[in-house]
């Protein structure tokens, strides 16, 4: 596969991770970057050797895929720009800074037929990943906790665009059904919009998601739960690990040794559904660079024609729900 020609619009604090990504990757070519802070511009591509573009349009006139990963506000003028001269997008969570900006740009990118993947990095994280494309996950509730102290770095979008999207993007993707209702609450600390929120999303299926994000923490956790009919899952997004925890039926065990067919030894236990055995894991997590993964599947479905592992239906789904969120906690606060 030809490497992919590819700028970075942005080089702050998670463009120049972007930047560093791309440049040791055999399938991305890094053609430059663009900042309009011509200081932190000059100094990036001297730290990086690295080709500073004069202008944004410049930078996407030279490549055929663009990385954004500028403010949220400018992501929908610079993705416009790009997506209008043909140009593949990957571009940060979240997908735009409203909801109308998103649902532009989805029209734009189906209308003009370019791949577009948003980076909800978290898909990509190894204790995601080590769930595999598991059939059997169907949660029906789920707790998800995401604590991180204070960097006024974030502050430009409340805690739910900050933080909080990061598990919406994930629930949306195990939980194969529509939302009934959302119920919030939220505190803003030391910014203008909340820093700390909660939320719950009831689906149709009955499932129920509880959210907690916070930037105000002294601890940093970021942690997901699921609960489903015999099997408790946890999955750290910090440490980058899962456990698995299932209740199996007699006829999935040796029962002579009470062991699993590849050896593990089983703890019984009497339930009002009878004699289950307790089956306790810890999958191997794969050791990736998560944002170099996701960046290396755009570069993929460029070249393959297949769709992105994070659609911008995906990306705008998210969007829409952080928004409710924030609406349900702006009634809130006002009644």
């Amino acid at each position: 596969m030809t490497a992919v020609k590819i700028g970075v619009l942005g080089a702050g604090h998670l463009g120049k991770i972007h930047l560093r990504c791309i440049a040791s990757s055999d399938k991305l070519e890094l053609v430059g970057f663009f900042d309009p802070d011509a200081e932190r511009a000059a100094a990036v591509a001297k730290e990086l050797n690295i080709n500073a573009f004069p202008s944004a349009d410049a930078l996407i006139e030279a490549c055929e895929a663009v990385d954004i990963v500028t403010p949220t506000i400018h992501h929908f003028a610079a993705a416009k720009a790009a997506i209008l001269r043909g140009r593949a997008v990957f571009i940060e969570k979240p997908l735009t800074h409203t909801v109308a900006e998103g649902a532009a740009l989805v029209n734009l990118a189906q209308a003009q037929n370019v791949v577009v993947q948003v980076g909800h990095v978290e898909r990509f994280n190894p204790a995601f990943l080590s769930l595999g494309d598991n059939p059997q996950l169907e949660p029906m509730f789920i707790e998800a906790h995401r604590l991180a102290p204070f960097n006024p770095r974030g502050t430009d979008v409340s805690v739910i665009l900050d933080l909080m999207i990061h598990d919406i993007d994930l629930i949306l993707h195990l939980v194969k059904s529509d939302i009934r209702a959302i119920h919030a609450s939220g505190v803003a600390v030391v910014s203008l919009s909340p820093d700390i929120a909660n939320a719950r999303i009831e689906f149709e299926n009955g499932c129920v998601a509880n959210l907690t994000a916070s930037r105000m923490s002294l601890k940093q956790m970021r942690k997901v739960r699921l609960f489903q009919r015999d099997a408790y899952i946890s999955l750290d997004f910090l440490e980058k690990n899962a456990q698995i925890i299932r209740l199996l039926d007699k006829n999935d065990v040796d029962t002579e040794g009470g062991q699993t067919a590849d050896g593990r030894q089983l703890m019984e236990l009497e339930t009002a559904r009878g004699t289950k055995f307790i089956d306790i894991s810890m999958p191997e997590p794969v050791a990736v660079n998560a944002i170099q993964m996701e960046l290396e599947t755009f570069a993929h479905s460029i070249r393959n024609g297949t769709p992105p592992r994070v659609s911008i239906a995906d990306g705008f789904r998210a969007l829409e729900v952080a928004h409710q969120i924030i609406e349900v906690i702006g009634d809130t606060t006002l009644s």
